[in-house]
């Protein structure tokens, strides 16, 4: 039971980490931020299709979100899942909208990915 739930854990901060970057991705790909008037006591909110499909992807990761730091330590699983986010959207970027990957972000992301690695080590008591 307890290998059920740790899997169904990983599985919903899979989904969060997809969502986030999917809603980035697409919010960036749609290069419409939206638009807020207000006319005759009516709010009108605009967005591209593409802008707006991220932005439903974004919500969801965010309503994924406020379950996982229910589920986990916040400050453990607060730096992994941001972590994950960074390296998966700077991989998204170089190869959906062929951005630079130069070496800064390359040493940054390496380092982000040994701290997730030492966040996970097995705790000693000191």
């Amino acid at each position: 039971m307890d290998r059920k739930k740790s899997v169904m854990k990983i599985i919903l901060i899979a989904i969060y980490v997809l969502m986030t970057v999917a809603g980035l991705v697409l919010m960036k790909y749609g290069k419409n931020p939206g638009t807020i008037s207000v006319k005759d006591g009516n709010i009108n909110f605009g967005v591209s299709f593409i802008s707006g499909i991220g932005l439903v992807c974004y919500i969801i990761s965010f309503l994924l979100f406020t379950r996982i730091v229910i589920m986990f330590d916040l400050s453990y699983i607060f730096p992994i899942c941001t972590g994950i986010v960074q390296i998966m959207s700077l991989i998204a970027s170089k190869f959906v909208f062929k951005e630079d990957m130069p070496i800064q972000a390359i040493i940054g992301a390496s380092l982000v990915i040994i701290g997730i690695v030492v966040m996970n080590l097995p705790k000693t008591n000191a």
